[in-house]
């Protein structure tokens, strides 16, 4: 089949899946893989590049032009906050935006490489302002941006003040590296306990069920959620009030925390440039969270949780059947719970 029919081969309900379903990387592997492993480390795409590499750049350039003085930020004073603050402001609203005016206002591929036909919803009163996009905004920037901030704000104060261990890279060049590379895998662990724990029913329906609502996904999506939520998600930085780490790894992280949830929810699988190149952006692991709810709970990298704990979709027949045969032995427990209390 070409690429341009298997691009526009859809479901009866609109819903397109890639010719190659998602593979887990061979990281935890047995017997080891050495020659796959090099290829998805170092290849394209892979674990280093493009993405993982172009978010390390960028928080390189922003630590050294667009941050504050460490020692200046020994005291909380408005003027190092606000200029952090605005400077967040700025960089996710101008990324989001690019991936959503190309995707989503200018729609320069159509729906070609996307996984819903479906756009996002319009007067639809399930959303503030009864328009999904307004709501993102919305949520985004008044609650993401300012837990950001303040988790960034809090871990620049305790290691301005030595509270927290810190490290020199010239002096450990290897830890230094290493821990950098590390970050991404990290985050894949402490997002799935934490979004186990917001699937957790109580949880769920006061704080979980408001990203939720997105079950059509689009870049604003991605940081759409509620406070908890965000307090939730961005403390993955405290790793680093724990490990010894350089500056870099702070900025690093919380970044990659910032700017990857866009890219993770824009719902198309490649980014078409011209003709033939495309940029490849496949998250279609998490778009299937979002379709069906208690499936794919981290992410689709290094760290096959997923696949560990048998909550898996890679978007098969066979795991499709496994998730149906789940919730039907949920459903009959819950009922056979249900009747003894009846009794």
């Amino acid at each position: 089949m070409s690429d341009a029919i298997q691009i526009r081969k859809r479901d009866r309900r609109g819903e397109w899946q890639p010719a190659e379903l998602p593979k887990m990387p061979p990281v935890f592997v047995w017997p080891p893989q050495p020659r796959n492993f090099a290829k998805w480390f170092f290849g394209y795409p892979g674990y280093l590049w493009p993405w993982n590499t172009t978010y390390a750049v960028v928080a390189i350039l922003t630590l050294v032009y667009l941050t504050p003085d460490l020692a200046s930020m020994k005291t909380f004073q408005f003027g190092w906050i606000a200029f952090i603050f605005v400077r967040n402001v700025i960089f996710l609203v101008l990324i989001v935006s690019v991936w959503h005016l190309l995707l989503y206002v200018r729609r320069v591929q159509g729906t070609d490489y996307k996984y819903s036909d479906r756009w996002l919803a319009k007067g639809n009163p399930t959303f503030l302002f009864g328009s999904q996009v307004l709501d993102n905004v919305f949520w985004t920037i008044i609650s993401a941006i300012p837990v950001w901030t303040a988790f960034e704000v809090l871990t620049w104060w305790a290691q301005a003040n030595s509270y927290i261990p810190s490290v020199d890279w010239r002096e450990h060049p290897v830890y230094c590296l290493l821990l950098l590379i590390i970050i991404p895998a990290f985050r894949e662990f402490h997002f799935y306990l934490i979004h186990r724990l917001i699937h957790w029913p109580p949880l769920y329906r006061t704080v979980h069920h408001l990203h939720h609502k997105n079950v059509n996904i689009g870049p604003w999506s991605g940081l759409a959620m509620h406070p908890v939520e965000h307090v939730l998600y961005f403390s993955g930085v405290l790793l680093h009030w724990i490990v010894p780490s350089h500056p870099l790894h702070i900025m690093y992280h919380l970044q990659h925390l910032a700017f990857v949830p866009s890219q993770g929810h824009s719902g198309f699988d490649q980014i078409v440039l011209t003709g033939q190149t495309k940029i490849n952006n496949t998250h279609y692991i998490h778009y299937l969270h979002h379709k069906y709810f208690e499936v794919n709970y981290g992410g689709d990298g290094a760290v096959p949780l997923d696949k560990w704990f048998g909550t898996l979709h890679d978007g098969s027949d066979a795991a499709q059947e496994a998730m149906n045969q789940r919730f039907l032995a949920r459903r009959k427990a819950q009922e056979l719970a249900r009747a003894g209390k009846s009794r």
